[in-house]
Formats: C-alpha cells, sequence, structure tokens
C-alpha cells in the first residue's frame, strides 16, 4: 500500500507527551461491548450499536490525526450472520446510514475506505453504498480504513487454500514452492502490513476469529471499557503503553 504519515495541522496538539513518531503503522481493534452497555442502561441494543458507531467516528478522526497509517475494524463478523434477523437488519442500516455520513469526513481527511470479508453476502443497497464509497476515497493516501464485513478468519483461511489449490491444479503453482509469502498474497489483506497492535475492548479474553494468519506477532491489549464508551484519551494512552513495548518477533535482542 501507498501510504504516507501526513496528518492534519492538530497532530502535534494531540498530547504533549504522545510520541508521534513511534506509532504502529497497522492497529485492529475488536469492538465489543455494544450489547452489554445497552443492558446495563436497560436500553434496546441497537442503541449500543447507534453509540458504538459514534465511538468509531472518534477512533477513525483520531487514529487520522495522530498518525496511523492503517486502521481495521472489525464492524461484523460472520458469526454475527446466526445473530436475530431483525438485529442482523437494524446493524445494516446502521452501516449504510455510517457509510453515508462519514463519506465528506473520509474525503476531506485523505482516508481510503476498504472493506474485507465476504462483501458478496451483505445485502444489495449495502454493497452499492460501500462500493461508491471505496471508489470514492480510492485516490485517498493519509490513511487506510479497513472494514472488516462478514469477515471471519478462518473463512479467510480457508478461502486462500481453495484459491492455491485451484491455482495448483491449473499449473501456475508448484505445491512444492508454497511459502507464508505466497498465502500472504491471497489473504484479504494483501500488500498490507500485518497488525503492530491488536486492541480488543470489553474484556473478554479471546481474539474472536478475527484476523487469524495477520496477528500472529501483534502487541496485544485487552481493556475493560465497553466500546461504546471506549474514548480518545484511552486510544492515546493504550498506544503510549504499545511505545514502551520491545518487540522481538521471536528473537533475542
Amino acid at each position: 500500500m501507498n501510504s504516507n504519515h501526513s496528518s492534519p495541522a492538530n497532530k502535534s496538539a494531540v498530547h504533549k507527551d504522545f510520541d508521534t513518531e513511534n506509532l504502529p503503522f497497522h492497529v485492529a481493534i475488536i469492538m465489543d461491548g455494544n450489547g452489554r452497555w445497552a443492558k446495563q442502561r436497560i436500553l434496546n441494543r441497537i442503541k449500543g450499536h447507534e453509540k458504538g458507531a459514534e465511538t468509531v467516528r472518534t477512533i477513525v478522526r483520531t487514529s487520522r490525526e495522530i498518525g496511523i497509517s492503517i486502521l481495521t475494524l472489525y464492524a461484523f463478523s460472520t458469526e454475527n450472520w446466526l445473530r436475530p434477523k431483525a438485529e442482523i437488519a437494524a446493524l445494516m442500516v446502521l452501516l449504510k446510514r455510517y457509510l453515508k455520513s462519514e463519506k465528506k469526513e473520509m474525503l476531506d481527511n485523505n482516508i481510503r475506505l476498504n472493506a474485507i470479508g465476504q462483501i458478496e453476502r451483505l445485502p444489495e443497497d449495502v454493497k452499492e453504498v460501500l462500493a461508491e464509497s471505496m471508489a470514492i476515497t480510492k485516490k485517498n493516501d493519509g490513511m487506510l480504513l479497513n472494514l472488516a464485513l462478514s469477515y471471519g478468519g478462518r473463512a479467510e483461511i480457508v478461502r486462500v487454500v481453495q484459491e492455491i489449490v485451484k491455482e495448483t491444479k491449473e499449473g501456475k503453482v508448484d505445491p512444492d514452492s508454497i511459502t507464508s509469502e505466497l498465502i500472504t498474497e491471497h489473504l484479504y489483506t494483501r500488500g498490507m502490513r500485518d497488525p503492530d497492535l491488536l486492541i480488543r475492548t470489553s474484556g473478554e479474553m479471546r481474539i474472536s476469529n478475527f484476523l487469524l494468519w495477520q496477528i500472529a506477532y501483534s502487541e496485544i491489549y485487552v481493556t475493560d471499557t465497553l466500546w461504546p464508551d471506549f474514548s480518545k484519551d484511552e486510544y492515546i494512552r493504550i498506544l503510549k503503553d504499545f511505545q514502551r513495548r520491545e518487540r522481538r518477533f521471536g528473537k533475542v535482542e
């Protein structure tokens, strides 16, 4: 991906003691806790998703301000299709509304939108708005925003295996030449650097079938905060924590 680290003029105003020159290139977030947030307030689960969408706006904007190059958000999993139909329908309406409302924001802030997952399973009207948003932002190179939609890590790996087996049968690939690099080239995230940092909200200690291949060496941070309550300040604190970590990738210092 041809992305640069340039960002809006208010980058320097984020936090005085925050090192904006030592950032994770790629941040991935499992946005969890919308339903529990609503339940705690005796509200419909959809209200939690609506509040969660506001948090998405805040974190996308903050990421762009400070100079994150790639932000990947786990918005809807393959398993989420098993939820009640009414909730799925409401989530699709929210997704469509978000894509429409954030179009100007992405254009104004040089953000390119991308989607990963089984996009073909989304409703036609959602696919149309998604395709339009991706098309009008495709030349933006300030930050890449990946929305993981109808996404599952295992399904992605199965798809990769199927593609490589097909190419092997067609004589395009020698089985003995299959490498991790070849597999990476078949992933939804091909051409992108793997996440440096994986954040999960709501305190759950699992990765929920998210980017199984890509997060092999990602730093992981789990916060008890429910996604609708996740703030810019907490995000900055987590990034500061990342900056204090020593990443050895299995090697000795």
